[in-house]
Parts: structure tokens; sequence; C-alpha cells
């Protein structure tokens, strides 16, 4: 029997990367995947490939960050597929800049999708989860939310939150039995990594004990730990996954 069988697992961010990664991990192990994406296209890529692994599939467009099309993507969702059981919420962008220079805009529109995002998801899936007394939310958050990072003030503080919402949702969700953790990535080989230097990737790898950049498999991989029913009695947890570079 395969660990989701039969479950509705929702992924934000899901277009790409590790998004990608656990939507169709998910599918392999049994879920039907509901997946979100900014855009239409990649949407439907995803949900394509996680369809010929035989599982059904949704694509949605949707700004995480705008709330009114969060609702209705839920209960387009709801409509479709009559329940949903785990929520990913990975959803993510990156404005980087020193302090002194980040715009308001540019701080707006990480914490907005970075974390406000998840408040989203998170928030139209309460009384559902709830009700039902199961679900499994998985916030996405990263080691620069653990330890900061020069540049990316915005993002830190975006992915700090996050781990400080994920804590206090698994307090209010516990006694129904819905958990609620956190994955902190360190770096991990995607399309954001693809772009660093040369120079700054032998710098970054020198800090990684186990001096290699992760695949997004390994993510995926701890995603489908927590969404799992070996993880019935994990909540309100970070679980870092960045070859002991935070320790």
């Amino acid at each position: 029997m395969n660990q989701l069988e039969n479950q509705i697992a929702v992924v934000t961010g899901a277009g790409r990367g590790i998004g990608r990664a656990i939507a169709l991990k998910f599918a392999k192990e049994g879920a039907n995947v509901v997946c979100i994406s900014r855009t239409q296209e990649n949407s439907e890529k995803v949900a394509g490939e996680a369809a010929a692994i035989g599982r059904k599939s949704w694509a949605l467009a949707v700004d995480v960050a705008d709330s009114a099309a969060v609702k209705a993507a839920v209960e387009k969702i709801l409509a479709d597929c009559g329940k949903i059981d785990i929520l990913v919420n990975n959803a993510g962008v990156t404005r980087d800049g020193l302090l002194m220079r980040m715009s308001d805009a540019d701080w707006d529109t990480v914490l907005n999708t970075n974390l406000k995002g998840a408040f989203h998801f998170t928030r139209e899936l309460f009384r559902i989860f709830a009700k039902q007394r199961a679900g499994r939310i998985i916030n996405i958050t990263s080691v620069i939310g653990l330890i900061g990072n020069g540049g990316q003030c915005n993002y830190a503080a975006s992915k700090a939150g996050l781990i400080g919402f994920t804590q206090s949702v698994a307090k209010e969700l516990a006694s129904r039995g819905v958990t609620v953790n956190a994955i902190a990535p360190g770096f991990i080989e995607t399309d954001m990594t693809s772009d660093l230097s040369e120079e700054l990737k032998s710098k970054i790898l020198g800090v990684i004990p186990m001096g290699k950049f992760g695949a997004a498999d390994d993510i995926a991989d701890a995603a489908l730990f927590l969404a799992s029913p070996g993880a019935r009695y994990i909540t309100g947890q970070v679980l870092t996954v960045d070859g002991g570079m935070v320790m």
C-alpha cells in the first residue's frame, strides 16, 4: 500500500523545483495532487506529469498573495476533489538586496508571497481540517530563516516568520489531530542556485559539512515523511535538510 493512497494533496509553488518534486513524490506514493503555480502553463505541466504516474491531478494558476484568489481556489478544489488531506505551502520568491537599497515593493512582494501566502491557504483550510479531525500542513521555510543572510533581510524575515507561524498554528490544531510542521532546506540545486557564480558556489560549499548541495528530492522525501502515517505524533517542528550546515 502506498503511504498516501487516495489522499488529496495541495502543493503551492508546484510549477518547478522543490514544489514539483514534492507533487510528483506524493503522486508516486498514491496521492492525487492539486498543482498550484502562478502560471497555468507551469501548473498544467506538472499536473500532466502526475497524471502520467497514474494519479488524478488538477492544475490551478493562483497568486497566493491574493486572499480572494486563494479562497476561490480552495472552493474549486473542494468542489472538484471533495476533500483535502494535505497542504504544502511551498510558494516563494526572492528579491535580494541590501536593506539600505531595498524598496517597499521588494519587501512587500517577498513577505506577501512567502509568508502571507501560507497564511491565506492555511486560514482557508483551518476549519476544514479541524472539522474532519485530520490533516497535514507542511510549510517550506529555509535555513536563512534560522541564521539570516546578508542581502536577504526580506527573505529571511519571511522564512523566520513562517517558522513562528508553523509553531503557533500547530498549537491551535493539535487537539484536532492535525499536524503542522516546517521543512528548512539548505542550499538545494534549483533554478535559484543555478544562477549563482562559481565563486559563490565554492564559498557556500565550504560551510556545508557534507560538501555538496542537496537535491529537490531530498526535500520531497522529508515532506513525504511528514505527510505519512509515521509522522502522526510530530507537530510544531522544523526539519532542517541542509547537509549539516546549521547545527
